[in-house]
């Protein structure tokens, strides 16, 4: 699960997330991202500093540069909080994987609190309070923070307007909720997250592919790409590489070292004597034309790939022909190093 948090100043933003990491999530702040920045230009870590930053990676490498870093930082299987969302750009891709919480309570409640925590360059003025206020909500040039537009684009809103044991509750609940909406994975999601996890077995990092063959939800061969039994792998002593012209006229390089996860997992069936007629082949993108004559030859009857081969133009040809039902989960090319 990953959660975005994002609210007005001294909403409580910082107490939604402190609950969220005792409950076993894992905390990434962008505002965190860009004190690292300031450290490695070797500036002075102020209120001041981190707007300023922060507008000027916006403005000059987009709107969603820090979102972006933040889910770079991520990995599978665990569950993240994310904290310091301040523009629409962070949440239009963090929406992708998050759920983006809106934290709200009344101005002058929330002046209150930041009188409290009495850090330095804070308002000391309500009137101030409200200057900063309109700032930071509306925009305040370009790519500053915008927590007005950011509130309609959130998926939950969470008032905190009566004591932090009420607002501990909701926190809860919310969580709760979340818990229930978690969607139960399709099979073919099922299947191509264990292909992910098989690719990770790869020797070659030009295209970490891994698949899997099932029948009647039933796993019967797994591959990865790597060399063949006994031959040095890529990782160890690098790349095989070769210059290959395609039917689109375009001349490609290809690493001929390794066999294709694809090849892998159909002799594995050959080798143990598993019968893959009429299987489902799950692939982390579409399998290249040798792979393709090989999952005709063999009597699979399904393909279904994670993102599409920038060279499967005549393998969708011929899978067509051979009247196998192919399906790409996600619409996007795989790109790799050295393409």
């Amino acid at each position: 699960m990953m959660i975005g948090v994002t609210g007005y100043l001294c909403s409580g933003k910082d107490t939604l997330a402190e609950q969220l990491i005792k409950k076993g999530f894992e905390h990434i702040s962008l505002s965190d991202i860009l004190r690292d920045e300031l450290r490695k230009r070797k500036k002075h870590i102020t209120r001041e500093n981190l707007i300023k930053l922060g507008s000027e990676l916006r403005e000059f490498l987009g709107a969603d540069i820090l979102a972006e870093k933040a889910i770079a930082k991520t990995e599978e299987e665990k569950n993240y909080v994310i904290s310091s969302i301040g523009t629409v750009g962070e949440i239009n891709v963090l929406k992708k994987k998050a759920t983006i919480v809106f934290v709200d309570a009344p101005e002058k409640k929330r002046f209150e609190r930041m009188n409290q925590r009495k850090r330095e360059q804070d308002p000391e003025t309500f009137a101030d309070f409200k200057k900063l206020e309109n700032k930071e909500s509306k925009g305040g040039g370009k790519a500053y923070r915008e927590f007005d537009k950011c509130k309609k684009e959130s998926n939950i809103i969470i008032m905190n307007n009566k004591s932090l044991e009420e607002f501990h509750k909701k926190i809860y609940k919310m969580l709760e909720d979340l818990k229930k909406k978690i969607k139960r994975p399709t099979w073919d999601e099922y299947f191509m997250e264990i292909a992910k996890t098989v690719s990770k077995r790869s020797t070659c990092d030009r295209g970490k592919t891994g698949c899997v063959i099932v029948k009647n939800k039933q796993i019967l061969t797994t591959g990865y790409v790597g060399s063949a039994a006994g031959q040095q792998h890529c990782d160890e002593i690098g790349h095989l590489m070769e210059l290959t012209k395609h039917a689109d006229g375009i001349t490609r390089k290809h690493c001929v070292r390794t066999i294709h996860a694809e090849q892998n997992a159909i002799v594995q069936a050959a080798k143990h004597g598993i019968a893959i007629k009429g299987a489902t082949i799950y692939s982390k993108m579409e399998p290249c034309p040798v792979c393709a004559r090989m999952i005709i030859n063999v009597g699979i009857e399904r393909v279904v790939s994670d993102k599409r081969y920038h060279s499967a133009q005549e393998t969708r040809k011929m899978l067509k022909k051979a009247k196998i039902k192919t399906k790409v989960l996600n619409k996007e090319t795989t790109k790799y190093v050295n393409q």
